[in-house]
């Protein structure tokens, strides 16, 4: 320790000055005999000795307390720990968000309301902060260290018949996942994506959703992974935005859904509103207003290509179509392609379905009776939980489409509702899911707190049985 302080102190002297301000800094022993002398250090200033420290790095700095117990008070410091968390791969508020609100684990209780809040200690949470494979969203997988996705592939339907058996889908899907990721199914904990299979509450949606995930488990479990932990996309997506209660509206591939979330729990019984349209019907629409104006092009990608780079929701339709809104794009292989109108009336029809022909109800008008569902819920314990609403799917990235759903539902809702509202844009965009497991992932208490382990999950299986669902149930398009 001697040599290491020595080895530092010559770029202290320079970098002290310069160094940052901290939120919270080591606290100078009030005592020197209570505590124990720092020796020749105790002439420092205590900024010197902080950044001293800082230098040293966590491994060494937490070696430090035991020279002594004024070493020890200031190495256990919360500042000095908030100041390596903060140099971490995470961001360091969704950090500071994980630990406050997920630590304890998912809520499981109906109607409980609690307050999750406690006294942080960031030298526990840096020691226990684990890293753990995890993958989350449609066709995304990943190592929880990494700032993006590692991967991303098809869904399992895609890689077997419909008709074998679930259990055979998941375990092909599974094990292709960790082939890609070259990493053995026993070294590590994994977190999966529950996809929201059925929107409503009945006895055999809720049978549906419990058989899909205990098959989950079992295929894991007899992978030989150490500890699962499962949770629903549209969380995930909540979690991303450091929001524990909301409306989650996630706009996927073939539909939307509208999912009500309270203190991390999905609120089925509220009732999740589900439209008939998502992103292949937004492509096909731009693909039809293509063709009527006789533009070629190669292929659906070409087009899903093009509505990415181009298109975007107007705040107002009606003036938006007495604006020169011409712009163009290049897709690599096919050159370049101008569109108008087509920018803004792609996405239109999520709030206007019948301008595509579509018999569906508009965005803004099923969100607006999700949050009156809520209103007259009467949830304990907060009575605005529902009006932050949190954007999810790739689609829900297009421009101006937040801003103009904020809109439609101060328009719709009554007063006493629509104040307050507000629409959150996807917090990492297409990747927000996933952002939301790899925080789960990284908390301290990810292993305990949030997984199930192959021995409790047996043993909860010959405690109540195995659960059987009609075949008809199981024919639904699930994802992870």
């Amino acid at each position: 320790m001697a040599v290491l302080l020595r080895k530092v102190w010559g770029s202290v002297l320079a970098r002290a000055a310069a160094a940052p301000p901290e939120a919270a800094s080591p606290r100078r022993p009030q005592a020197a005999g209570e505590y124990g002398s720092l020796g020749a250090l105790d002439a420092l200033p205590i900024d010197v000795l902080a950044q001293i420290l800082r230098l040293l790095g966590p491994a060494d700095a937490a070696r430090s307390t035991a020279v002594c117990r004024a070493w020890r008070l200031l190495a256990s410091d919360n500042g000095l720990w908030a100041f390596f968390l903060r140099l971490g791969p995470d961001p360091w508020e969704l950090v500071v968000f994980a630990e406050t609100h997920l630590a304890a684990g998912p809520a499981l209780h109906p109607g409980l309301y609690y307050d999750s809040s406690p006294q942080l200690s960031f030298k526990h949470v840096y020691t226990r902060r684990a890293v753990v494979p995890g993958g989350s969203g449609y066709c995304k997988y990943g190592w929880s260290k990494y700032a993006a996705p590692s991967g991303r592939c098809a869904t399992f339907l895609e890689f077997g018949n419909i008709e074998s058996p679930m259990y055979a889908r998941l375990r092909h899907f599974l094990s292709t996942i960790y082939t890609r990721m070259q990493v053995k199914p026993s070294t590590q904990p994994i977190i999966v994506v529950l996809p929201l299979c059925h929107s409503d509450d009945t006895e055999s949606a809720r049978a549906s959703r419990k058989q899909y995930k205990d098959t989950l488990y079992s295929v894991l479990f007899d992978m030989n992974v150490p500890a699962v932990c499962a949770v629903d996309q549209a969380v995930l997506a909540l979690y991303a935005a450091k929001r524990t209660s909301g409306i989650v509206v996630n706009i996927g591939f073939n539909a939307t859904s509208i999912v009500p979330i309270f203190q991390g729990r999905v609120m089925h019984e509220i009732g999740v509103e589900t439209v008939g349209q998502g992103a292949l019907k937004l492509t096909g629409f731009l693909k039809e207003l293509m063709q009527q104006r006789n533009i070629t092009f190669e292929s659906l990608y070409t087009v899903r290509t093009i509505k990415e780079k181009l298109c975007y929701v107007a705040a107002d339709y009606e003036a938006e179509k007495r604006k020169d809104t011409q712009a163009s794009c290049e897709v690599d292989g096919e050159g370049w392609f101008i569109l108008s109108e087509e920018r803004f009336k792609t996405a239109e029809i999520l709030f206007q379905p019948q301008i595509g022909g579509v018999r569906a109800m508009g965005l803004h008008k099923a969100v607006s009776l999700c949050m009156d569902h809520c209103y007259n819920s009467e949830v304990f314990g907060d009575d605005n939980w529902y009006k932050t609403v949190v954007l999810s799917g790739g689609s829900s990235c297009l421009p101006g489409i937040s801003e103009r759903l904020e809109k439609e539902l101060r328009e719709l809702l009554p007063a006493h509702i629509s104040e307050g509202v507000r629409v959150i844009p996807p917090p990492f965009g297409t990747d927000s899911a996933w952002f939301g497991a790899k925080m789960i992932s990284n908390v301290s208490t990810f292993t305990e707190a949030w997984c199930i382990k192959k021995k409790q999950f047996r043993q909860k299986t010959r405690r109540n049985g195995p659960s059987f669902v009609n075949k008809e149930v199981l024919q639904h398009d699930v994802r992870t």
